[in-house]
């Protein structure tokens, strides 16, 4: 997924209702989401650490295909296959190792007579809060069928707003990249042979054409020190791009932007609207729903959540404190009030979902479509400065011999 919060596991030892000793590993944001998370469950916290697995230290490569196994899951379903069969044919198809490793420990724990909600809930780093949940809500309605179905909408909608992101990047980058390829060629190798003609020349030149020339000078001698600091440079931005942490906190840094900022936020209520929609539907109560999708917020959204779940569960109607917790606008306010007459809240959160995402494709196609032509002008002016300033020498001669 495109991750807009940082999530780490923490394992926790608990003491159950019976008093036995349990552990127990949950997908957090923090120490104290994890605490809150357990005394939900209701189990007493005895002390927590974060865990380290497998899929963690091998990065994004280990990551558990969740899509592709619920696509295939719902096909063999549909076909006619119950759920222990489809998953033996699912492990034995199977040929990532990672992958093979948890699909054959689900299967061994579901052929021990275990629910498959239990049995998914084991594995936290694979299987998020979310769906653990609307598989054990299909569990006592026996449609599992029909929510691994609303899941997998939910979670393409998702991907197809991901892919629109990166596609819009990708131009850009590649401007950036032949630009400043182009304005090296000038500088190292351009440059320098110009220089040569105004030295043998012996005419003085103007002082930004002589910073010019002299950085074409320099770069030209010292082409090794100019490529190993080019090489470093790429090598650097992959490597952030790469590095799980820091390639957070680069986003971090770029979504704290002003008006990406606020792009952002309508984008994480998109997502905590259709995530609600997707927990009512599968008939997870609404207080229950609001903590589960808590997560998908900013910290300082998680904090009005709470307040507005409070209230929820004291009697209040969720579009006012949606809006009185700045959860809601106007739009939302109207959609949420009908689906509440009407009885059809999931229907009206999805349809808030789905009003974000067109406004938000839209503003993507316009900032790309922006973007676009004022790289190009940039590199422009880069490329067009470099070679005015490299023949104003030129231009200054000729006026002389007129």
């Amino acid at each position: 997924m495109l991750a807009w919060g940082r999530c780490m596991l923490m394992r926790l030892q608990v003491l159950a209702a019976d008093g036995s000793k349990q552990t127990i590993t949950l997908d957090v944001q923090s120490e104290h989401e994890a605490v809150r998370k357990a005394v939900s469950l209701g189990v007493q916290v005895v002390s927590l650490e974060q865990a380290v697995t497998a899929a963690t230290e091998s990065g994004s490569k280990a990551r558990f295909p969740l899509l592709l196994f619920s696509q295939e899951l719902l096909s063999l379903l549909e076909a006619g296959l119950n759920l222990a069969e489809a998953m033996v044919t699912l492990t034995n198809k199977e040929r990532r190792p990672a992958a093979r490793t948890v699909l054959t420990g689900v299967l061994t724990r579901l052929q021990h007579g275990e629910n498959f909600s239990d049995v998914l809930g084991r594995y936290p780093e694979h299987f998020p809060e979310v769906y653990v949940a609307t598989i054990r809500a299909a569990e006592r309605t026996g449609n599992l069928a029909d929510v691994l179905a609303r899941y997998i909408a939910y979670q393409l909608q998702f991907d197809a707003i991901r892919k629109k992101l990166i596609a819009s990047a990708i131009y850009p980058a590649m401007l950036m990249v032949v630009g400043g390829f182009i304005t090296l060629f000038l500088l190292g190798y351009v440059v320098p042979r110009f220089s040569a003609v105004y030295d043998t020349a012996g005419r003085n030149v103007s002082f930004f054409s002589g910073l010019l020339l002299g950085l074409g000078k320099y770069i030209h001698a010292h082409w090794m020190v100019a490529l190993t600091v080019l090489i470093v440079t790429i090598v650097g931005a992959v490597a952030v791009i790469a590095h799980p942490v820091s390639r957070q906190k680069l986003i971090d840094l770029l979504l704290s932007l002003p008006i990406l900022a606020a792009k952002t936020a309508e984008f994480r209520l998109a997502r905590f609207y259709r995530a609600s929609s997707l927990l009512l539907q599968a008939g997870i109560p609404l207080p229950k729903a609001l903590g589960m999708v808590s997560g998908l917020l900013t910290e300082g959204q998680q904090r009005r959540l709470a307040l507005a779940k409070q209230q929820v569960e004291e009697g209040r109607s969720l579009s006012d404190v949606l809006v009185a917790h700045q959860l809601a606008g106007p739009i939302d306010e109207s959609l949420i009030k009908v689906g509440e007459r009407a009885g059809r809240l999931a229907e009206m959160l999805e349809r808030c979902a789905r009003f974000y995402d067109e406004d938000f494709g839209r503003w993507i196609d316009w900032a790309s479509r922006l973007l676009e032509p004022i790289m190009m002008m940039l590199i422009g002016l880069i490329i067009g400065g470099v070679v005015v300033l490299l023949y104003i020498p030129i231009l200054d001669l000729a006026g002389s011999l007129q």
